[in-house]
């Protein structure tokens, strides 16, 4: 993890004041640093990036005041920002170490591959590096898992509502069949107590009626009949010739 000295680079002699103002709050900070102030050993390096903005040890030990108060993307920012200041491969290997230990805390698993992967480029032997770079693929492999997991419960919890929809859909249908079939029965029940209700409406006759009815009609029925054959009679016989 984050390596437990704090790297400074060796403080050259400079002719310039803003140098020296620069040097000086880089010390103060680092000795707040050692006294686990980390808060004011972050005022300190910012006021000495103030008077030199293009110091590595300023930056890089601004990263680490950073990354000890849990402030991982400034962190993350200063470390990239020292690794751009510095051409010597020791101090690059330990900007792109503590880089890869800061998005390792960020759970940024593949990109701390990455910066693990470029300080064992510049410094072969460092096996904190190589621990961390198989750490960090072993916790990335998890990520994935875990993501599968999730991807696969997703989809399962999609299906499950597709065929719920669908259940519920089928379900509405039957309910709807349902109630269009009880209105179907009540209107023909409703068409039965009226036309029940029409029948028991009409007069009733009785049977010795009923039967003089049906008299009265066979005797207009024979007298029909009487009077066709008396017709039928007077037109038959031999008609005269026409001469």
């Amino acid at each position: 993890m984050m390596r437990k000295y704090l790297y400074i680079l060796p403080i050259l002699i400079s002719f310039t004041v803003s140098a020296q103002k620069a040097n000086n709050m880089i010390r103060r900070g680092n000795s707040a640093y050692n006294d686990k102030k980390y808060k004011d050993a972050e005022i300190d390096y910012k006021s000495s990036l103030e008077k030199d903005p293009q110091s590595f040890a300023g930056n890089y030990n601004l990263g680490n005041a950073y990354y000890k108060q849990k402030n991982y993307d400034e962190a993350g920012k200063q470390f990239l920002q020292s690794s751009g200041m510095s051409k010597n491969p020791g101090e690059l290997s330990k900007s792109y170490y503590n880089l890869g230990n800061t998005l390792m805390n960020a759970e940024k698993y593949q990109e701390s591959l990455e910066a693990y992967k470029m300080a064992l480029r510049l410094n072969p032997n460092d096996d904190d590096a190589r621990y961390n770079l198989a750490y960090a693929l072993s916790k990335l492999r998890q990520q994935q898992n875990k993501d599968q997991k999730n991807k696969d419960q997703k989809n399962q919890n999609k299906d499950q509502n597709k065929d719920q929809q669908q259940q519920q859909q089928k379900q509405d249908q039957q309910k709807q069949d349902q109630q269009k079939q009880q209105q179907q029965d009540q209107q023909k029940q409703q068409q039965q107590k009226e036309q029940a209700k029409q029948q028991k409406a009409q007069p009733k006759i009785s049977k010795e009626e009923a039967e003089r009815m049906l008299q009265a009609l066979k005797n207009e029925e024979q007298n029909l009949q009487k009077k066709k054959a008396k017709r039928f009679e007077a037109t038959s016989g031999n008609p005269e010739k026409d001469w």
